[in-house]
């Protein structure tokens, strides 16, 4: 528990004169109390007497007393006045109030009207004023089931759908990962047609491809493939599930334990404590990638899911063997808390110096605070500490702002804390605003942790950060033509500007600040920013995250969705019309249509202080709500 903020609300009450307009009666009470007749009549009782019955005598009479003359029109009006106009009387005659009345209240609603009212709004999905949230989700669902409409239609078992094609590619070692990645979207959604073919091809034909398929990468088929089918066992409701939409949840479960069985060799034939970044998982082996390192990312974000596995089955080693990585990675050299992105299984150490919160170092950070939030019963304070100290060198080491409008950003240090500073931001960046906030209040919604007092400095210094680095994200979007945002941008900075063209909207206000180059033009339907703003949305309960996820969700509608199913990355989100990459990735449907669908609905589906969800928006029970083991 945190100490008090520095100040309160006893502070505020205090009776400023300078601003406060004081009444007739009370000025002239004070200058007869101050003047020199207080001095000569307070000195005998008869003169305090005296004072105060003719103080009252004179109130008596100016509130009382009218005068009439009758005119020959049958009328009368006020001597001395301007009918409806004397500054003294008003039109009756009747000494007019000097002081402001008291303003008129709203009536108040009994608890019966609230409820009723509250209802009203809540059955048609909108007050009076503010857009229909509800059609907006509805709409999210339609697209989903238009994604994988393509996706059944044309490559079902395949892992990913190529639209304009129409057929499937398998991109990440043939296990169906669309298949895998869509299932726990379906679930929330309650698109009970999707989790019915998914699951029912999940029991028929994923046993076969994991004893039989060749090489695939540890992190990628962990996060989507494993994640994937453990939020799918706890969503269908695990032991206690008597429901029919799909197969029995134990076929998740069965099918994740003989998956992760294989993947845990790239543990245990590594010499130390780092895993190899592929495994073969017919012949149960494991190696490294051709150069022989791992992505420090790609080590560090496999212990949600193989932490979540360990207790659903009781089993200890899974979990032992992925908390070996962060125990190692704890006592390794950091630059205050940050770490190279490269790291060698063989030696364990790290190597080269880029440092970077993009591709190959992002997820590390996110994992070591939703490590922690999954089971903060066991002695993981270390992860806490770990994530605090590099949230620090964050700010010190990579927040910069943009000229000539101070856009926040964070850039990169491609050759190290000595070397110069780079500011290129990865689209994939745009998942730290949803994490700095999660760490900062837990997933407790900011108006109640600020009303317990949870919060200290750094926790607001950290929420502010946030906020600040989704409006860049944001911004990143609406620079461009299409609306969407480039895979990198780069920004200018005092003393230093980059070279290439903008996004092409010329009207927005930023189109100074974020430079695109030819090579960065391309968007993969990525669910970054929207994974923050979901995640803001819940925590700060600001309508503006919603308005500007509406704005993004519109933008994917208008130019990526394609009419005979599912929607495909582009080329150049910068010109008008966009080129079209023929490929959507599982994560469209594992992760952006879910968070889109997730801020637009309500805010107690998947409370954000009682699950966590994995790198790729699988959501997983913290550990005191999972007691059922589901």
């Amino acid at each position: 528990m945190s100490k008090s903020l520095p100040y309160s609300m006893k502070d505020v009450q205090y009776d400023n004169a300078k601003f406060r307009q004081r009444s007739l009666t009370k000025v002239i009470t004070q200058n007869l109390l101050t003047s020199n007749v207080k001095r000569e009549c307070i000195k005998c009782s008869t003169g305090r007497f005296l004072v105060l019955l003719m103080i009252f005598g004179v109130v008596y009479l100016m509130l009382t007393h009218t005068s009439h003359v009758p005119l020959s029109d049958g009328l009368s009006k006020n001597i001395g006045t301007e009918e409806g106009k004397n500054f003294f009387t008003d039109k009756n005659g009747r000494f007019k109030r000097f002081w402001r009345k008291p303003p008129r209240l709203p009536p108040r609603l009994s608890p019966d009207e609230i409820v009723s009212r509250n209802a009203s709004i809540s059955k048609n999905g909108k007050s009076d004023s503010g857009p229909d949230w509800e059609a907006r989700q509805k709409r999210v669902k339609e697209s989903f089931i238009h994604a994988w409409s393509g996706y059944r239609n044309y490559s079902m078992g395949y892992d990913e759908l190529m639209p304009l094609s129409r057929r499937g590619i398998d991109t990440l070692g043939g296990l169906g990962a669309t298949v895998i990645d869509a299932l726990d979207t379906a679930m929330i959604m309650g698109v009970d047609e999707v989790v019915h073919e998914a699951g029912s091809w999940i029991e028929k034909h994923l046993p076969e491809r994991i004893n039989g398929k060749g090489q695939v990468n540890l992190f990628e088929t962990t996060i989507r493939i494993l994640g994937g089918l453990l939020s799918a066992y706890h969503l269908s409701g695990g032991n206690n599930s008597s429901t029919t939409k799909g197969p029995n949840p134990a076929v998740y479960l069965e099918n994740a334990k003989n998956l992760a069985d294989r993947l845990i060799v790239a543990f245990t034939s590594s010499p130390t404590a780092i895993p190899f970044s592929d495994v073969v998982l017919r012949d149960r082996s494991a190696h490294s990638a051709p150069d022989g390192l791992s992505s420090t990312a790609e080590a560090s974000t496999l212990q949600l899911e193989f932490n979540y596995l360990s207790y659903l089955t009781g089993d200890p080693k899974y979990s032992l063997e992925s908390m070996k990585v962060l125990e190692h990675m704890k006592n390794m050299p950091k630059v205050k808390g940050l770490v190279p992105i490269y790291i060698n299984p063989r030696s364990g150490d790290f190597s080269g110096e880029n440092i970077r919160l993009g591709s190959r170092g992002d997820s590390y950070y996110e994992y070591l605070i939703k490590v922690w939030l999954q089971d903060q019963g066991k002695n993981l304070t270390y992860l806490h500490d770990m994530y605090k100290e590099s949230m620090k060198g964050v700010k010190e080491l990579l927040v910069r702002k943009s000229v000539p409008n101070g856009l926040v950003f964070v850039g990169e240090l491609p050759f190290g804390h000595e070397g110069a500073f780079s500011p290129k931001m990865d689209h994939l960046v745009c998942f730290l605003p949803g994490t700095l906030a999660l760490g900062a209040t837990k997933g407790i919604v900011k108006e109640k942790a600020m009303r317990e007092n949870l919060l200290n400095f750094e926790d607001l210094e950290n929420l502010k950060l946030a906020e600040d680095l989704a409006k860049t994200c944001f911004e990143m979007y609406s620079v461009t033509s299409t609306g969407l945002s480039p895979e990198i941008a780069y920004f200018n900075v005092e003393g230093h500007k980059e070279s290439g063209p903008g996004g092409g909207n010329k009207n927005s206000k930023y189109v100074d600040d974020i430079i695109i180059k030819p090579a960065d033009t391309h968007n993969l339907l990525r669910p970054e920013t929207v994974e923050s703003f979901f995640v803001l949305f819940r925590i700060t309960e600001d309508p503006k995250y919603r308005e500007w996820g509406w704005e993004i969700f519109e933008a994917f509608e208008k130019y990526t969705k394609v009419d005979t199913g599912g929607y495909t990355s582009l080329d150049d989100v910068t010109v008008l019309p966009p080129n079209r990459r023929d490929k959507m990735e599982t994560f469209f449907l594992g992760e952006t249509l879910k968070y889109l669908y997730l801020l637009f609905g309500d805010r107690n589906v998947i409370p954000l202080d009682k699950y966590v969800f994995n790198t790729e928006a699988h959501p997983f029970p913290i550990r005191d709500n999972a007691v059922s083991k589901q």
